[in-house]
């Protein structure tokens, strides 16, 4: 089995609702978002998928997050925009995209700060 990772970023604004505390007010991160894919084989040119592949869907995903006041998107209209949640949405969204017979995305984390992140691993 192997497994490729990519990393981006995106800049977004957010209020945690209901959990009292500080994360309630408007606030930002600088968000750090890794996706891995995985396969069991290479296809002839040596590779699971090409990293540009992974990369394009990505940037998708987080161009419609960049620079955003998270809880105004539809996505988050029911749920807190918590790292949790982006972390679920992005691979969602990825598997969505890149999911076939040969390669699927195995999870994606949302780091909020150097020291906090949050991984949704699939079904």
């Amino acid at each position: 089995m192997y497994e490729l990772k990519i990393v981006t970023q995106f800049g977004a604004a957010h209020r945690i609702r209901d959990i009292g505390g500080k994360c309630e007010d408007l606030h930002g991160h600088n968000w750090k978002i890794e996706v891995y894919v995985m396969g069991e084989e290479l296809g002839k040119d040596g590779l699971v998928i090409d990293f540009k592949v992974v990369k394009e869907a990505a940037k998708e995903i987080i161009d419609r997050l960049d620079h955003k006041f998270l809880n105004e998107l539809e996505e988050f209209e029911d749920i807190n925009p918590s790292s949790e949640n982006i972390a679920r949405l992005i691979y969602e969204d990825l598997a969505h995209k890149l999911d076939n017979d040969k390669i699927k995305v195995s999870r994606v984390a949302a780091w909020e700060s150097d020291s906090a992140c949050a991984t949704y691993l699939g079904p």
